[in-house]
């Protein structure tokens, strides 16, 4: 410190000398500084330098610069020194060094020559910046990118005026169009013409930072075909919260929705057939009763009466109608030829139509699936028995609960066959009921249920040759119901007959 008297009397002023300055800034940088000389060994040591690498001022000072360089990276080390000791300009370059414990950190690295006060290059002075955080943002966002860009849904980002700004694979496989097909034009294009109004309101929506989760509606491929997806839209704010643009998320339901409206078009075909064919065989018999007694009445009666006339027309009336009654017995039939296949398979698509309803009732299913061998069976008649069970079982758990799906192979005194067992932890069945929960059109919903569901599983199952039973509990933990179905591998003779192969 120098010291120096003012003009004014009794006023000292004092002037820091310019190295404790430097010293100062280079001891407080956030950032290491360190010099060598020009065989390498470190000369000085900043505190930064010992919170990046770990070795202490008195530990370092000394030793090769080196120490800090991977050995298959000592090249460039060399490189840096020959250029030091020829004068020459060093640019700022990224590189990788080592910490005390092993680490390996990402660097970049600003080097200077040092001069002595003749002008000769004595050593060098190194900055080091840490590009560790850089680099796991770099990865971080690249395992993103990775991440959209393999998705099987279409993830696309748009500005708040409806332009498309990134455009996934995903994007490509359902729309059709590629990135650089869509980057720049309005998402319009995705949208039927009379749907328009649709993006005012998202967009409107997107401006007050709201989310649409889920929304179902139709979009536009680029061959014209139309069809349904499931959509969600999230606002992208900047860093001070504000609204810039919007990521869209769309899956191709197409398939789950075609196979929804045939399961229901299905379930409403395979009801009302056999209600019908139910009351068909209800009226057969006394239907035949009546024929008989005409017959009688026509026998007992002159030929040439008019009574005659008369109940030869009644006769053929009610055969007609005998046949109808039997033509609508055969109605409900499945006549589709049986497939092989793994009863699983059936069970997931099921569980996938009932998705939506799943979690809207807030229902988790759990799954165990050992059915390993393929059996010989009718697929839309299994699809009705499990559509009908698992429809029963969420009725049961409005509240939400647990759904638990188990199919295994089994050998026993029935034969070989496949087990399933559907379980569920809703309210359950009164004892009373149980014994008529197979009976057809007895329903415990009230005006919820057609009491025909149960009964035309049992029907279907035991026409395959296997068996269903139910046990169901309304009080404690164990409240719920557990269906249990056996179907056998080797169908009947009569059931392989209706359906020859």
């Amino acid at each position: 410190m120098k010291v120096k008297f003012g003009t004014a009397p009794g006023v000292l002023e004092k002037v820091i000398d310019p190295r404790f300055h430097l010293a100062a800034i280079v001891s407080s940088s956030a950032d290491p500084i360190l010099s060598k000389d020009l065989g390498g060994n470190i000369l000085s040591w900043n505190e930064a330098a010992t919170r990046l690498f770990g070795y202490e001022a008195d530990e370092i000072i000394g030793q090769s610069i080196y120490i800090l360089v991977p050995r298959e990276r000592h090249h460039e080390e060399d490189a840096v020194l020959r250029k030091i000791r020829a004068g020459d300009r060093i640019e700022p370059f990224e590189t990788v060094r080592v910490a005390k414990n092993g680490k390996r950190i990402p660097v970049s690295m600003r080097i200077s020559p040092i001069k002595d006060p003749s002008g000769a290059v004595s050593g060098a002075s190194t900055m080091i910046h840490d590009l560790s955080e850089r680099e796991r943002n770099e990865e971080s966002r690249f395992q993103l990118a990775a991440i959209v860009d393999s998705a099987d849904d279409a993830i696309v980002s748009k500005d708040l005026n409806g332009i498309v700004k990134t455009w996934n694979a995903g994007a490509q496989r359902i729309f059709g169009y590629t990135a650089e097909e869509m980057i720049g034009q309005p998402i319009l294009r995705l949208f039927p013409k009379e749907l328009y109004y649709e993006e005012d309101e998202i967009l409107r929506k997107l401006r007050g930072g709201e989310r649409i989760d889920h929304y179902e509606t139709t979009r536009v491929r680029k061959n014209g075909e139309a069809f349904e997806v499931s959509v969600t839209i999230s606002p992208i704010r900047d860093n001070s919260g504000r609204v810039i643009a919007a990521s869209k998320i769309a899956r191709d339901i197409s398939d789950r929705k075609r196979f929804e409206r045939l399961l229901l078009q299905s379930e409403k075909l395979a009801a009302t057939g056999r209600m019908a064919a139910a009351i068909a065989h209800e009226i057969n018999n006394p239907l035949e009763s009546v024929i008989n007694l005409v017959y009688l009445a026509r026998l007992n009666c002159s030929s040439e009466s008019k009574a005659q006339q008369h109940l030869l027309v009644a006769e053929t009336e009610l055969e007609r109608v005998s046949h109808i009654a039997r033509q609508t017995l055969g109605y409900y039939r499945d006549t589709t030829s049986p497939v092989e296949i793994q009863l699983h398979t059936l069970i997931e698509n099921v569980l996938a139509v009932y998705q939506s309803r799943l979690h809207a009732n807030s229902i988790s299913v759990d799954t165990q699936f050992n059915d390993l061998q393929k059996i010989v069976v009718s697929k839309g008649e299994m699809l009705q028995v499990f559509s009908n069970i698992i429809a029963n079982a969420l009725d049961a758990m409005r509240e939400g609960g647990n759904l638990k799906i188990s199919t295994r192979n089994v050998i026993g005194a029935a034969g070989d066959g496949v087990q399933i067992q559907i379980r569920d932890n809703g309210t359950g069945i009164h004892p009373e009921h149980l014994d008529r929960i197979f009976e057809p059109f007895f329903t415990t919903k009230g005006d919820l249920g057609t009491g025909i569901g149960l009964w035309v599983a049992r029907q279907l199952i035991e026409k395959r040759g296997g068996q269903i039973s139910l046990a169901s509990n309304t009080e404690g933990p164990t409240c719920g119901t557990i269906v249990t179905i056996f179907i056998p591998f080797a169908a009947p003779a009569t059931a392989l007959n209706a359906h020859p192969q």
